[in-house]
């Protein structure tokens, strides 16, 4: 069963509290931390008092939205501050951004020394007891279905697993195609519905058979704990979380009779 989950940074704007408030209130299982505003890179006192603020109202902290972007290029952010943070925070996965520019600008070189940081990075977690995941997006190595697949085969290493998510200007038969080319390194899901380019956010409740086509084929390896992370919302309005959470809810089979 995959369970439902919210990435912080659809609030920026909100505190940690009010984020914990509205995800217990919308029946949410688990949150993950950004690096960037709620949980830092490196402040473990931070990192360890929302992990004990979460745990007291039954919510998980079981991944760590890290913004360390593996560029061999230019990453100057030492790695170990990223894992101390996750580990306060009882994280497990640690997600992190595959390169600094698009696939299609990445010679055999660059993507040589890409997989071997990576490498690199996920001994230091692994020594930590969590592991790596690559966040699926857009200029970065994980950009095209072909290119994440080839990245994850070039790192080579157990520790590394890969987020999913729609690609904007992508069919639904894509989508499937990728995520079933990713499926043995998955890790967990980012949840929107966003449609066009330049994209549109839209409200989730218009892509539930859509997103459930892609959690049933996510959700073929049974015993792994995988989490579905909303993230961002059609207008970042915390007044808008509670009818999202009911989408994905519904979409997860979370709700009796759906």
């Amino acid at each position: 069963m995959i369970r439902s989950g919210l990435c912080s940074i659809s609030f920026r704007q909100l505190s940690a509290d009010e984020i914990i408030r509205a995800s217990v209130a919308s029946g949410l299982q688990a949150i993950e931390w950004g690096g960037d505003i709620h949980c830092p890179h490196g402040d473990v006192s931070a990192a360890a008092s929302l992990r004990r603020r979460c745990a007291d109202v039954g919510i998980t902290t079981t991944t760590y939205g890290s913004y360390f972007r593996m560029d061999p290029e230019w990453t100057t952010l030492d790695f170990r501050h990223v894992v101390d943070s996750a580990v306060a925070l009882g994280a497990h996965t640690i997600r992190v951004w595959a390169g600094g520019r698009a696939s299609r600008d990445m010679d055999s070189e660059y993507r040589q020394r890409l997989a071997a940081e990576i490498r690199r990075i996920a001994g230091l977690a692994t020594q930590a007891g969590c592991s790596i995941g690559l966040e699926y997006h857009g200029n970065t190595a994980t950009d095209t279905n072909e290119s994440a697949l080839q990245l994850l085969k070039e790192i080579d290493h157990p520790a590394v697993k890969t987020y999913w998510q729609p690609r904007e200007g992508t069919s639904e038969e894509e989508r499937l195609e990728g995520l079933s080319m990713v499926l043995p390194w998955l890790c967990h899901l980012h949840v929107f519905h966003w449609v066009g380019v330049p994209v549109e956010r839209r409200p989730l409740t218009g892509a539930e058979q859509e997103w459930r086509r892609y959690v049933k084929l996510a959700d073929t390896e049974s015993g792994l704990d995988r989490y579905a992370f909303l993230e961002f919302m059609p207008r970042d309005s915390i007044e808008e979380l509670s009818a999202e959470v009911s989408a994905l809810r519904r979409i997860l089979g979370l709700v009796p009779g759906v």
